[in-house]
């Protein structure tokens, strides 16, 4: 495992330059998550999406040598119980600096964000097998909550009846 400063990493608001490295961390995470095949949106959807005018995501990066060694992006959503929340979409660090620290000062990042714009909450999903991450964020004291299951319609659904 590679040594390094750990100040030497950078956390930083993510740019439009930043994008076909965000691409390339969704893609990693989504191997890792055992769905390679899944991911669909391109740098076009991610620069129109993020940097466009009507941005729906924000993202902050993790960099070490002008090279993006993370990710952590976000949007806001709406309880109608609590108000405004953050939702933390996806959150990634490249394998070769996982367990230096950076995962947690990108965290921190999200949280100060969270902080600053005083939401309810701040939520994410986490796979129940990945335990790495569980872990992780037991040790942010966060709430996992098992009773909650997840819905969705895929886009053919949504275009079909």
């Amino acid at each position: 495992m590679e040594q390094f400063d750990l100040m030497s990493i950078v956390i930083r608001e993510g740019k439009k330059e930043d994008v076909p490295a965000l691409l390339q961390l969704i893609k990693a995470l989504a191997v890792y998550e055992k769905a390679p095949n899944e991911v669909e949106v391109t740098e076009e959807e991610l620069l129109k999406d993020g940097f466009g005018e009507h941005p729906i995501y924000h993202l902050i990066v993790a960099e070490k040598d002008q090279n993006i060694i993370g990710i952590a992006l976000y949007y806001y959503k709406y309880s109608t119980w609590k108000g405004r929340c953050l939702y933390l979409e996806d959150f990634v660090v490249e394998e070769s600096y996982r367990q230096h620290g950076v995962g947690t000062r990108l965290f921190k990042a999200v949280r100060e964000v969270a902080k600053r714009e005083h939401v309810k909450r701040m939520e994410w999903q986490v796979l129940e097998w990945n335990e790495p991450a569980i872990e992780f964020y037991k040790k942010e004291a966060a709430d996992l909550d098992a009773e909650w299951l997840n819905g969705r319609l895929v886009y053919e659904q949504l275009q079909g009846s």
